[in-house]
């Protein structure tokens, strides 16, 4: 990510630090208010690039916050024309709360609980489809090519065929290339469950991805011995 500015409105405490945390480690900048007037207030100010607006308020619920909004002119200072996209992100999960949502201008309408990599994914979606990020999403590790968006994979411009397990594996690497993740965090984010504690399918599944990735020099994918994986290109080895 290259610093997009995000506003997470949330009047639950706990939820606003987690998913603010999250953001942050995905490489955005975030802000954060409990109540509708506290988000219009950071709207005025910060001119966020997207606000993650949750329905239910103390106050203004998130209906009446998206319609001041949308009578906010972005600020010149962002250097952006047009109106700040709003994606919902709430435990209102009825048909009409979302064709509610989407009629006053929100730009996605995501519901509780969510899929974190998938909530992600709709961001970006959102600031790519309001001209805020890039449309190519490639990520590149030497000669190694990721697209998450149309689930392919290319070494040496050779297409690589994985299964939908093996994609989310090394895409987790190459979105963390030259960190070592451990185990525990490749469960968490890959399989989102911990096999009643058995990581050994970790090992299992880096296996299956070198003998795919790995077939050609230099190697990428690297262990680091009681501590986990990590993905890097010759250039970053120490």
């Amino acid at each position: 990510m290259d610093g997009h500015r995000l506003l997470v409105v949330d009047d639950e405490p706990v939820v606003r630090e987690l998913l603010s945390a999250t953001l942050r480690f995905a490489g955005y900048t975030v802000s954060s208010a409990g109540t509708g007037s506290e988000a219009l207030e950071a709207a005025r100010h910060e001119a966020p690039d997207l606000v993650l607006l949750d329905v239910m308020l103390p106050d203004l619920d998130g209906f009446e916050v998206i319609r001041r909004l949308r009578e906010l002119p972005r600020p010149l200072s962002a250097g952006r024309p047009g109106q700040i996209p709003v994606l919902f992100l709430t435990a209102r999960d009825a048909a009409a709360d979302k064709i509610n949502g989407l009629r006053l201008g929100g730009d996605d309408y995501v519901t509780k609980p969510f899929d974190l990599e998938e909530l992600l994914a709709r961001i970006q979606a959102v600031l790519r489809r309001t001209g805020l990020a890039p449309d190519d999403r490639t990520l590149r590790v030497g000669d190694l090519e990721v697209d998450p968006d149309g689930h392919q994979v290319f070494r040496t411009g050779r297409p690589v065929r994985l299964s939908p397990t093996e994609f989310r594996l090394l895409h987790y690497l190459v979105l963390n290339a030259g960190r070592v993740v451990s185990k525990t965090q490749i469960l968490d984010h890959v399989w989102q469950y911990d096999f009643a504690g058995d990581s050994s399918i970790v090992d299992t599944y880096v296996s299956y991805l070198r003998r795919k990735v790995d077939t050609v020099e230099p190697k990428l994918i690297h262990t680091v011995h009681g501590v986990g994986y990590v993905i890097r290109s010759p250039r970053a080895r120490q």
